[in-house]
């Protein structure tokens, strides 16, 4: 039985946080592998503005090439639709019966309403990381809480950099810099 790691999101760029954040949840869970899942179409977030999803896919599989315990996922592009968690991690445990999935989170989608949340902690273990200060609900029961360094990095930040034609540099690994400096045709370095 393997024990793996979810880290969904729009990875729209993927940066360092999304990394740091799934090799600190690989190490302190003992877990095999971390697999990334791009959504298709978020439920909680306006999808205009996104990359499109097959470029957020591409630039994850460049982000994490070098990381044999990383894989990325494209089950929630090929479902389709509003990319809903339990609607994903039904599909992986149908598929791979025999693993131990654990959902990786930041603290703030805490805040937000879960399809099905206590399905959800029946069938994977919830492993977070504080995304801001303060901001850790003891209310949820069963969460494993990661020990790792605030960064604050989000994807936005970066395409708002990316569209003002600042640097890139140490928000995202150079490999999808290069990537959205060709697809934009902007410096991103």
């Amino acid at each position: 039985m393997k024990r793996i790691g979810l880290l969904g999101g729009t990875f729209s760029p993927v940066h360092w946080g999304h990394l740091l954040l799934a090799e600190f949840a690989r190490e302190q869970c003992a877990l095999d592998e971390v697999w990334f899942i791009p959504t298709a179409t978020p439920p909680h977030k306006p999808a205009q503005g996104l990359l499109p999803a097959r470029a957020r896919l591409a630039m994850v599989r460049l982000a994490i090439k070098s990381n044999p315990a990383f894989r990325a996922c494209d089950v929630e592009l090929r479902l389709g639709g509003v990319s809903y968690t339990i609607r994903t991690v039904r599909c992986l445990r149908e598929r791979f019966p025999r693993h131990r999935w654990f959902l990786i989170v930041g603290s703030d989608l805490f805040a937000v309403p879960w399809v099905e949340f206590s399905e959800l902690c029946r069938l994977c273990t919830f492993v977070a990381a504080e995304r801001r200060a303060g901001v850790r609900p003891r209310r949820v029961p069963g969460i494993r809480w990661l020990t790792m360094p605030r960064v604050d990095i989000s994807s936005s930040m970066v395409r708002e950099r990316m569209r003002r034609g600042q640097s890139l540099r140490y928000l995202v690994p150079d490999a999808v810099a290069g990537y959205l400096a060709r697809r934009h045709g902007r410096r991103t370095t």
